[in-house]
């Protein structure tokens, strides 16, 4: 097996590739204050960001599920790497070359699968695309011409050519260095019936898919000729990097103008996606031989960020199958925070055939948001009944009220339950309005109580925390109290020496772990000691962040750490001033508590206590006292 990896190799690698960068390129990221970024988080669903990013730490921290960690550990998290696959990846990025502790260099074939299968792809993505230009490839050079796009377009997509052997790719493969193995494994190959690997595409014109971090995971494979008695479409099969439905054509090449405009256009083909590129609607992408689904939601809704101008167009044939389709994808609309529309060419066409026929400004006139997703398919519903009958008209309102009661908006919903009075020719519009609001009464309390929020009350200026964890996950901790002076104040001198540890130091390191009330912040408290204490970050903020997340004895405690160290300090002046008050405060509180308790052991000598032992205890009341007075007439100077 290959070594461990150099610590000093991680930590260059670390500090090479920025946080913020990485993350961006998985969701959108927008500023949240203090210097720290927020998005959606992409671990599990929200409706609004609890997802922060500190640049400056080099660290990031979920409030809602409570992932954290650092740059490697969002990468390993995001894409389902190990460690060492992790850090190889990030170190090719940035340009390091790495080393090892045990037997050298690590070879090639010693890589983590998911690394070689994503090079076994970016090499047959590299052939496919060579072959494009041979002999053979004619056929697919037409086909593309025919759809208006030239050799320039077809190698900005990256779009291909599988020879028609048996084992063109294969051969070329092998003698990259890939073993059989791997080839099965990520699908390029398959078994023939001697047991032997063969090309699993051949003959085909070829897009590589891509996800969103622009890594080729898979193909989508278009039959050419007339005897290929294949499908008109072949992708790649499940594999450990390709889920169908975790991809979208064209994700990496829309992302950042998606995130920028805060607009996806949802379109059905390969060609389709290139057709709108070309005509600059930029934010064009397609599912690769699935519906569009839930998944595929989670990755536009970590782009479009769910904020109020959000808009998704779908762009489907005018056929029963794109009617169809736009019906399916509605079934998931309320999972959007963001508007839905839909968009039909004029005579069915595609908008790959609206470009050949009309031109680039057609495309664009298409890709513009016409009809909202939830009134066509209404009117999908209210075209099938007759509407001249009562029992028409009733059937009509018991199978459509149910979605106008699924709009999210209030007051769009009762818009709309009036237009679909108006839909049905129904006079009395006051029955359908309150026939919806009943519906969504209903849908609201079925099961019982209407779902909580997952996030609870907000602290001023804070993040938000959450009420409960997350389904399946045991509570981190004994729950915090924040409305709690005690607790607040705890919360944000630990803040301090994590984030600003020059404007605590030396003297948080003198407070012990029994000055923090709340346990979780007593583990805080202790691992930071554990790493040196506070002053060791005064140099080198980020290795000493590292280092308390590495103290820290289990994953609880380090996702603490890793929240406390990303969440914006509630104060808008971060200076010494603030930093002494907080350091007084929880001192203040540390000492006010043992006055209590030496005045109930007081009482409990009573009178006839040994005089010497009486006297100790009260000895130790005065002084307590005398420093509480000392704290608050003269603040941090009486630390």
């Amino acid at each position: 097996m290959a070594g461990r990896i150099n610590d000093d190799d991680v930590k260059a690698v670390r500090d090479a590739v920025p946080i913020d960068a990485v993350v961006s390129e998985y969701l959108q990221l927008r500023n949240a204050g203090g210097g720290n970024l927020k998005g959606l988080c992409p671990f599990h669903d929200e409706k609004s960001p609890s997802f922060q990013v500190s640049p400056s730490k080099g660290l990031f921290h979920c409030f809602g599920c409570q992932e954290g960690g650092d740059t490697i550990a969002f990468v390993m998290k995001i894409d389902h790497l190990s460690f060492s696959e992790t850090v190889e990846r990030l170190a090719a990025r940035a340009g390091i070359t790495l080393r090892y502790e045990e037997g050298g260099y690590n070879p090639v074939q010693q890589r983590g699968e998911r690394i070689r299968l994503i090079e076994a792809h970016k090499a047959a993505a590299r052939y496919y695309a060579e072959q494009l230009d041979g002999a053979e490839a004619e056929v697919g050079r037409r086909f593309l011409a025919e759809r208006g796009f030239d050799q320039a377009a077809a190698r900005h997509f990256g779009v291909g050519y599988s020879p028609a052997g048996w084992d063109h790719l294969t051969r070329y493969l092998r003698g990259q260095g890939f073993s059989d193995k791997e080839l099965l494994l990520s699908g390029l190959a398959q078994e023939s019936r001697g047991g032997k690997p063969i090309d699993r595409f051949r003959g085909r014109l070829m897009w590589p898919i891509r996800d969103v971090g622009g890594d080729v995971v898979g193909f989508g494979a278009r039959r050419l000729r007339d005897d290929d008695t294949g499908p008109k479409y072949l992708n790649t099969p499940e594999t450990p990097i390709y889920r169908k439905s975790q991809v979208l054509y064209g994700i990496d090449q829309a992302k950042k103008e998606i995130a920028k405009t805060s607009r996806a256009v949802v379109v059905e083909g390969y060609t389709d996606v290139m057709a709108c590129h070309l005509a600059g609607v930029t934010t064009a992408i397609a599912t690769c031989g699935t519906a569009f689904g839930g998944d595929h939601i989670k990755i536009l809704r970590r782009l479009l960020m769910d904020n109020g101008s959000a808009r998704v167009i779908f762009t489907f044939d005018g056929d029963a199958a794109g009617q169809k389709a736009a019906l399916r994808a509605f079934e998931d609309d309320q999972k959007f925070a963001a508007e839905t529309y839909i968009a039909i060419a004029p005579d069915g066409m595609d908008p790959c055939e609206l470009r050949l026929a009309k031109g680039d400004e057609a495309v664009r006139e298409l890709a513009e948001p016409r009809v909202p997703l939830f009134e066509f398919a209404l009117r999908q519903i209210v075209n099938r009944y007759d509407l001249d009958t009562p029992a028409g008209r009733a059937a009509a309102l018991d199978e459509a009220a149910p979605i106008v009661a699924r709009i999210k908006n209030i007051a769009s919903q009762h818009e709309v339950a009036v237009e679909l009075a108006g839909m049905l020719g129904i006079l009395d519009t006051q029955f359908v309005v309150k026939r919806v609001a009943q519906l969504a009464r209903w849908s609201r309390d079925k099961g019982g109580r209407p779902p909580q929020p997952t996030g609870g009350p907000r602290q001023a200026g804070g993040p938000r925390q959450a009420a409960h964890p997350p389904q399946g996950q045991s509570v981190t901790g004994p729950p915090l109290n924040l409305r709690s002076p005690a607790h607040r104040t705890e919360r944000e001198l630990l803040k301090l020496a994590l984030q600003y540890p020059a404007l605590v130091s030396p003297a948080f390191d003198a407070y012990g772990a029994d000055e923090f009330t709340a346990p979780p912040y007593t583990a805080v408290r202790q691992t930071i000691a554990e790493a040196g204490g506070a002053a060791q970050g005064v140099d080198d903020t980020p290795g000493y962040l590292a280092r308390v997340r590495e103290a820290a004895p289990d994953d609880r405690v380090r996702a603490m750490v890793t929240e406390l160290a990303v969440e914006a300090v509630l104060a808008r002046t971060v200076d010494e001033a603030y930093a002494g008050e907080q350091l007084v405060q929880v001192r203040l509180r540390a000492v006010d508590r043992r006055i209590l308790e030496v005045q109930s052991s007081l009482t409990r000598l009573g009178s006839h206590a040994d005089p010497q032992h009486l006297a100790g205890v009260q000895n130790e009341l005065w002084v307590l006292q005398q420093y509480a007075q000392s704290l608050r007439t003269h603040g941090a100077s009486a630390l």
